[in-house]
Formats: structure tokens, sequence, C-alpha cells
């Protein structure tokens, strides 16, 4: 009898499901099919049945709000299953007008928060966090006091989510060993949740919740329907708009001095390798003036150092106001030849149109910039194509923008380059070094690389170790490649290169950039640097570490300093303190110096023999 019942559940919400389907189609309004019925032309007989003999007004008028503000099909079907005999709820994003505040309240239950990934990710759990918090959950100190165990997912690579599939199980054990008044709900977020749904929730019914990184703002009413039917409830909708700019991210660690702002979503490159696209969606821009607002509060709590974030960050460009700023796209600026028409780098291209107008990503970091004077400013990650000079210029010009610049360069062969749909050559890549060392001489890069991509060849691979050894990065992320499901090298290439070599040629790439670090780091001792204290040693207590201007680690011994350069008084140092710094050695990843004295931003910048940069390599 539950089967039949079953089948005909199913056959009457397929049955709606078409009709819905027609009238989209049909380009109706379908919210209007219950607009106040005495606007409309027809009747329904039971309706008009109800009020015929009446003459209360307002009664009608009651009754028609009601059907107003009721629900419509298309949440019903929104938030129904394929199958009615298990759990899965497509979410949507907009608030339930029939349903009260108090509904998607958290009511005091802890949240603990589990982040993988990239920077973005980190930010997307304060945004998260934000919205829960709002809603009144509580933050756990451990997953041992959680209620809810929120997973923020990478999906960038094969080991990233394999990763994440042990966490689950060990998740999944600490919720079956929890006491019957004790329901702990598991949730995936981010990447990996929009491009696995459905083995997520197959997977021996791992997880209770799945949300992707378009819908944090849903995360409230998720809970709400997971808590209360006991079913697994789903969003993972993308969109074309969402960028939270009106949503302050609450700080997970608030002890930390340093933080992230997320001003574009997204990502246009469809570089062959790439899952970004597919997982969070086209590019989109913050305006100018939220990305203000929240870096000036981020000041107004001492944050000393803000990093702005993107999958494709330095190709900002807001256009939500009519005020335009900035070059043109490449092929007008070609004609008239102006470098400050630019809007890309000398060389490189795209395979995708670039918008004219709108307010670029050279005018974001001139308004960032200026907000604090004594707040350091970094962003990641760009793109080597979005480095025209007036950005450069920009970067040298102010001193607590960063002279460092991420350029992410993935191979040194442009066979590969070109497989890889980059949009550039390895030689206008080296010509883009060269600028960039020509006008910023004393910059710190770092950079990117997938070892064993479709098709690599021994030829293939020294030219990347070549390029490495010719550019001495000062950091460099090294990677072996894994196919990814809907990118263009799923559908169109070969995962060719065996895993031994794989492995084999991403040890050398690792020992060749790590002599060259060696090299790079060695070159600074003498030097005297300005680092900005971000915690204790891991290995002394004794010691403090902090970065420097390139980014590059430095610890130091902890104690009292002088209150700044000159100055007999003597002062401890805290997190968030600028240190100039004597450097006396170092190894490929982190150097070891001598603490001088106290500073600011603004006072060592305004040194007459300022040696506080690193060293040029041109």
């Amino acid at each position: 009898m539950n089967v039949n019942n079953n089948m005909l559940y199913s056959k009457q919400l397929k049955h709606w499901k078409i009709i819905l389907q027609n009238w989209n189609s049909r380009k109706l309004d379908f919210g209007r099919f219950f607009t106040p019925l005495h606007d409309r032309h027809f009747h329904l007989s039971r309706v008009n049945c109800r009020f015929c003999h009446t003459e209360d007004s307002n009664r009608r008028r009651d009754f028609s709000d009601k059907l107003d503000k009721g629900p419509s099909l298309q949440h019903f079907i929104a938030n129904s299953s394929e199958s009615f005999d298990n759990y899965v709820h497509e979410g949507i994003e907009e608030k339930v007008p029939y349903l009260e505040d108090e509904v998607y309240s958290g009511n005091g239950r802890k949240v603990f928060f589990d982040t993988y990934g990239c920077q973005m990710n980190f930010n997307d759990t304060e945004i998260a966090w934000s919205i829960l918090k709002d809603k009144g959950y509580a933050q756990a100190e451990s997953v041992n006091e959680a209620d809810v165990v929120l997973l923020m997912t990478c999906s960038i690579r094969e080991n990233a989510e394999q990763k994440i599939w042990n966490v689950v199980k060990q998740y999944k054990g600490l919720k079956r060993r929890a006491s019957k008044k004790k329901q702990i709900k598991i949730g995936i977020l981010g990447c990996m949740a929009e491009r696995l749904k459905h083995k997520i929730l197959d997977k021996e019914k791992m997880v209770d919740l799945v949300c992707g990184p378009d819908a944090y703002r849903d995360l409230p009413r998720l809970l709400s329907v997971t808590s209360e039917s006991g079913q697994a409830s789903v969003n993972v909708l993308l969109s074309l708009e969402e960028t939270y700019a009106d949503v302050m991210p609450v700080r997970i660690n608030s002890n930390s001095k340093t933080a992230f702002v997320s001003i574009t979503r997204g990502c246009n490159n469809m570089c062959s390798y790439c899952i970004v696209p597919f997982t969070r969606g086209r590019e989109r821009s913050r305006p100018v003036s939220s990305i203000v607002d929240e870096v000036r509060k981020l000041s107004d709590q001492g944050i000393k150092e803000v990093t702005l974030l993107g999958q494709n960050v330095n190709s900002y460009c807001d256009r939500s106001e009519e005020v335009h700023y900035g070059g043109l796209p490449k092929s007008e600026a070609q004609e008239g030849d102006k470098p400050e028409n630019r809007v890309l780098s000398r060389g490189f291209k795209t395979i995708y149109k670039v918008h004219s107008g709108g307010q670029r990503f050279s005018h974001l970091l001139d308004q960032v910039s200026m907000v604090d004077p004594d707040m350091r400013i970094r962003f990641i990650s760009p793109h080597p194509k979005d480095f025209p000079d007036e950005l450069l210029y920009l970067i040298k010009e102010r001193p607590n923008i960063c002279n460092k610049i991420h350029l992410p360069a993935q191979t040194g062969s442009t066979a590969m380059l070109q497989a890889m749909r980059r949009g550039h050559t390895r030689e206008a890549y080296l010509d883009l070094v060269h600028n960039i060392r020509e006008i910023i001489p004393d910059v710190a890069l770092t950079s990117d690389f997938i070892v064993g991509f479709c098709g690599e060849t021994e030829k293939d691979h020294k030219d990347t170790l070549s390029l490495i050894d010719i550019v001495k990065y000062h950091f460099v992320y090294q990677f072996s490649y894994s196919m990814r499901q809907k990118t263009h090298a799923y559908h169109h290439l070969k995962d060719s290169v065996p895993e031994m070599i794989k492995l084999r040629r991403l040890q050398e790439v690792n020992d060749c950039a790590r002599q060259g670090m060696l090299g790079v780091n060695q070159s600074l001792i003498g030097q005297e640097q300005l680092i900005l204290i971000e915690g204790v040693s891991k290995r002394s207590s004794s010691d403090i570490w902090g970065r420097n201007d390139g980014g590059t680690k430095v610890i130091i011994p902890s104690g009292p300093l002088p209150s700044s350069d000159g100055e007999p008084s003597l002062r401890d140092v805290s997190v968030g303190d600028y240190i100039a710094v004597k450097i006396l050695s170092a190894n490929s990843q982190t150097l070891f110096g001598e603490p001088l004295f106290h500073s600011s931003l603004v006072d060592y910048a305004s040194k007459p023999a300022k040696v506080s940069r690193t060293a040029s390599l041109s």
C-alpha cells in the first residue's frame, strides 16, 4: 500500500512539474495566479460561493491577502524530493513568506566550522558564520560540544576531496556515538557541495545538509528543514549576482590582526584544467563602496593587514554605477596603442569578451589603500593577464600596498599553456616578469605550477624547470594534475601522464623551486626589513614570528624593544605590532632576524635610507 502511495505521489509531482514548466515557457507570471480574486475576470467556483451572498468586504480582503502570502506551487516543488521514500529537499534561496522568523532561529545551538582549501573558503566560512550568528546560533569551541558541524570544502583536486570524505566518516562516527538527546547535524558547504551534491547524499547517508557557495543565506532555513523533518536539505543553486556585499563577515579567529575581504566571486577564464567556473559560477564583482566600507570597519577593529580575495582578483570590474573608470577592451586599446587604455598585460588575451568601462582593480586598490595608511594591503589570486602598467605603478607608489605579486605560471611550456587555455606564451610571461621588475625592482614574486598535465612531455617539463630557474621566485606552490569532471580537459583531452612520472616531476619541480627560494632568501641576509608580528613560534615559545612585505615568514626572539628608532624607552611586542628586523640567516622558506625597534608603516616608509624591502633580482 505504501509503495502504491509513493508511486501516486511521484506521478502527481511529475504532473505538476510539467504544468509549471509549460507556464514558465509561455513567460506567464506564476505568482499572479494567486492575486486577489476581485481583480480577476474569472472566479473559482467554491471561493465565489463563499462570498456571493455576503457584503463583508473585510473578510473578502483578508481571504485574498492570505492567498497572496500563502505558499505557491513553486515552493512545494522546490522543496519536494525526487522520490518520497527518502530525503532530498531542493532549497530555494528567498525567504518563505508564510513562515515566521522563529522557525529559522538557532536558539543557541552551537556550530563548529571545519574549513579546507583556499583563502576564499576561509572568508566564506566567516560569511556563513555571520549569517548563522545573526539568527541566534552560537560558536562551538570544539567539535565535541557542537550541535551542528559544517565543513567548508575544496574541490580543486582529487586528494582534497578524498580528505573531506575521510573527515566526514569521522564526524559520522561522532554523530553515531552522541546521545539521542543531542542530534548532531553534519553539513557540507562550498565547492565540493556544488560538484558532488548527489554523491554526498547517497554515500552512506553521511550528511544532513548540502549548501553551495552562492546559497549561504539559505543556511538557517536548510538547518531548520533538516532539524524538523530528519531529512537532508539541499541548496546548490549558482547565482549570477550573489556577492554577499551586504554581509559583514564575522571572524572565526578574533585574535588575529589579519583579515580577508572577498571582492569578486566566480571566474570567467575557463582554463581547461580548472573546476572553479563550474563550482563557483561566473565572475561578478562587489561594488567598490561596499568593499571600502568593510575595510574601514576592519581598520576600526584594529586589523593591520587585509588581503583582497577573488578567483581572478585583478580582473575586478565594478559596473554597478554609472561612473566608469579604467581602460577599454584590448581590441580598442590597440587602435591608439595608448598604455593608459590597456586593461590586459601586453601579449595576453582572454577567451571571453572583456567588458568596457567599469571601475577597475587599480581604482579599487587605490581607494582601499587610502582607508588606513598603517594597514597593509595584499591581494590574491591574480591572473598574469590582468597587470596593466597603471596597476604596477600604483603598487610601487603606495607604501602600504605590499610589493608582493602572485603570478601563477602553471607551466613553462608554450604548448602546455595553449592546452591549458591560459591565453599567453612562455615569452609573454617572461616579458611580464621583466616589466614588473622594471617598475617594482624590489618585488617578491610567487607562483603556482601544475605537473603532469594532459600530454606533458619531458621537454615541456624541462621548460617548466628552466622557467623557475630564470624567474627565481620567492615561493612556489606545486601540484600534481588530477582530472576534474565538467572541465574542458575532461571532455577534450586525455590524462596521459602516468602517476609515477607525475610524482617524479613534482619532486623535481619542488627541488628546483627550493633551490631558487634558498638563493633569494640568502640574498636578504644583512638587510633591515619591517615585519608584522602574527604570533608565537610553534617550535619555541621564546620566539615570535611575522611576515615581511614580500610575505616571507620571519622568526625573531621575543622581548621588549625600543618604542621607535632611536628611542631609549622599551615596550613589549604584541601581535599586530610592526617591528624593524635585521636579517641574520635564512633557509628556503624562513628568515631569522634580530629585532631592532617598534615602528609603523608610515614612519618606516619615511626613513631617508629605506632598506626595508627585498633586493632586486632583475
